[in-house]
């Protein structure tokens, strides 16, 4: 679990270094599928979103959550459909509720993990009722690599899943007010909040619940989160609750955020003509209704597909499909970049040159290694599918479940390409206008005033919770600055 998610969090750096390059200089809507049609080929585009789109797993780990105050007994079938009304009435009320919700629940879910990182660490320092300081014992006396690398390239997958969805920054960022800021600021706190929080939590549930507890997923019986089990054995009475209650609103946060992103990437794709037009229609106001009826068709199909299979395999099979369509496209964003960089060599663009240009840091690092990592995930998906955890010999169902994710995106993927006879983009003449963005006088003044500030008041943007904006005497045009609030 450490090395696993060590490595997939070091993507999440990567990915975003890789596409805030891109989104800054060009910030459409469509981003690095956008990219992908114009720098390299129409069909991998397609490929692009569609594997951004195909994601459905949430819906089973609301179901454990769940089952962990009802001991087993809540059925089925109930739980998954409050999970789908849950996620999609929020899309029945005005935009600006879902904004709100958004915003409330990731604030919910940073105290939720501040408050998981503190608990941990006072139980590893001995606050339980036992007053037990761990000493190491589940690294010491359980194996280390636990089912060799089938168990690593599980963790792998499962930490891709966990974390892996970070391009979606690269989509709200290219429709941001000032691109250049929001995204070169996005590029550097959502790659430290990720390596230090998941890798904390990660160390921390290494140390205080053990690989064979019979109460972890997949052990028998009723199903529980590792933080809760730890501080449930500290004896520590409600807070088991909090924590479950939190891990609830997260896992509905994500779903809606999901559905939200999944029915603009459809609308995406109609715009560059890689979908019928049809879809791409709005309402009054102005909700993408034919995408987003798709989604949500499409989403309820896969949560209702649990009824069949049983919650944690249809985890497993939903959990792999997920994970294949995220590194894929890490490994698309990665090639766009390099063509990207071959296509402004091929037409002598000074981009890089501009006022404030960024670029990617000791580049082509990011991309190379982003397209390593995902190497490394796509061979551990072999790997499992292969040889199963549990030394049970090849069967083909499993091999399926790790490899049907990879298979459709890239069975899809020929198609398009075979069926419209799609162009490889020639970097001499390739798009680079369309979309293109200098910066204003109003955004450089801006950031020559955020540049001026010292370092410690940067580093407070970093930590701010909300912004506003105000207009301040003597700025030219009645600039609005972005102020920080604590």
């Amino acid at each position: 679990m450490a090395i696993a998610y060590g490595l997939v969090c070091s993507c999440v750096w990567a990915v975003l270094q890789t596409l805030a390059e891109m989104t800054i200089a060009f910030p459409t809507s469509g981003n690095y599928i956008d990219y992908a049609d114009r720098w390299v080929d129409p069909a991998l585009a397609f490929d692009a979103g569609f594997a951004e789109w195909l994601v459905a797993a949430e819906a089973s780990f609301f179901n454990i959550l769940l089952q962990y105050w009802a001991s087993g007994g809540f059925p089925l079938a109930a739980a998954l459909s409050i999970f789908i009304v849950a996620c999609f009435v929020i899309f029945l009320l005005p935009n600006k509720v879902f904004a709100w919700f958004e915003y409330i629940t990731s604030m919910i879910k940073i105290f939720l993990f501040l408050l998981i990182i503190i608990l941990s660490l006072a139980i590893v320092c001995g606050a339980g009722s036992d007053g037990y300081v761990h000493d190491g014992a589940y690294w010491r006396d359980l194996p280390q690599f636990k089912n060799s690398f089938s168990g690593f390239a599980n963790c792998l997958l499962l930490a891709t899943w966990a974390v892996g969805d970070q391009v979606f920054i690269g989509i709200m960022g290219g429709e941001a007010q000032n691109p250049r800021y929001s995204m070169a600021h996005a590029t550097k706190l959502v790659s430290f909040r990720a390596n230090f929080v998941y890798m904390l939590s990660v160390v921390f549930i290494t140390l205080l619940v053990p690989s064979n507890d019979e109460r972890l997923l997949g052990g028998g019986g009723v199903a529980a989160s590792p933080f809760v089990i730890a501080v449930r054995d500290a004896n520590t009475p409600g807070i088991p609750h909090i924590l479950n209650s939190g891990m609830i609103i997260g896992i509905l946060a994500i779903a809606a955020e999901s559905v939200y992103i999944s029915s603009r990437i459809l609308r995406t794709m109609t715009h560059q003509k890689l979908i019928p037009e049809f879809i791409a229609k709005v309402n009054s106001k102005g909700r993408p209704r034919g995408s987003l009826g798709i989604t949500v068709v499409v989403a309820i199909f896969l949560t209702y597909i649990q009824l069949t299979s049983g919650g944690v395999i249809a985890l497993n099979w939903l959990v792999s499909i997920t994970s294949s369509c995220y590194f894929f496209n890490w490994m698309i964003i990665a090639f766009t970049s390099c063509r990207f960089h071959k296509v402004l060599k091929a037409q002598n663009d000074p981009l890089f040159k501009e006022t404030y240009a960024w670029e990617s840091t000791k580049w082509p690092l990011a991309p190379v290694w982003l397209f390593t990592i995902s190497t490394l995930i796509l061979a551990g998906c072999l790997a499992a599918g292969i040889n199963p955890i549990g030394d049970l010999g090849f069967t083909a169902e499993n091999f399926f479940e790790y490899m049907l994710g990879i298979f459709i995106v890239v069975s899809f993927t020929l198609a398009y390409k075979l069926i419209f006879r799609t162009p490889w983009r020639d970097p001499k003449t390739a798009d680079l206008v369309t979309g293109r963005r200098k910066l204003s006088n109003e955004e450089i003044i801006q950031l020559d005033s955020y540049y001026e500030q010292p370092k410690w008041r940067r580093f407070l943007t970093y930590v701010q919770l909300w912004q506003r904006q105000q207009a301040t005497d003597g700025d030219e045009g009645g600039l609005f600055h972005e102020r920080c609030q604590k």
